[in-house]
């Protein structure tokens, strides 16, 4: 379970971010978490909430966004968001793509609190 260790480094910098701000808290950490990333949402959820407990993390909301497979057509220039797992554009089908978007976890927002 790499979930793990990942929501560890996000705690980790969350924690970071805060110290930098000079907060108390923090409420609420929002990422986007990719189709393609690997990582499985319940199990982000899970650790989180299992590692929360022990630092400034304490008390925070966990909110996730999915981020969909976004693909760029090479042959006809379609940027695309298909609504399953295909590797062929599908404005003309050919699989001259890249994916450009829904490999990524990012953390979008780390809401502060302050005594």
């Amino acid at each position: 379970m790499h979930e793990f260790s990942i929501v560890s480094a996000l705690i980790n910098q969350c924690e970071e971010l805060a110290a930098e701000n000079k907060a108390t808290g923090i409420a609420r950490v929002a990422v986007k978490i990719g189709v393609l990333s690997g990582v499985e949402p319940q199990l982000v959820k899970t650790a989180f909430d299992t590692f929360r407990e022990d630092g400034i993390c304490r008390g925070a909301e966990l909110e996730m966004e999915i981020a969909p497979l976004e693909l760029d057509c090479h042959a006809c220039g379609a940027h695309s968001i298909p609504d399953d797992i295909a590797y062929l554009c599908p404005a003309c089908n050919s699989r001259d793509i890249k994916i450009s978007g829904g490999e990524e976890m990012l953390l979008m927002q780390l809401e502060l609190m302050y005594d």
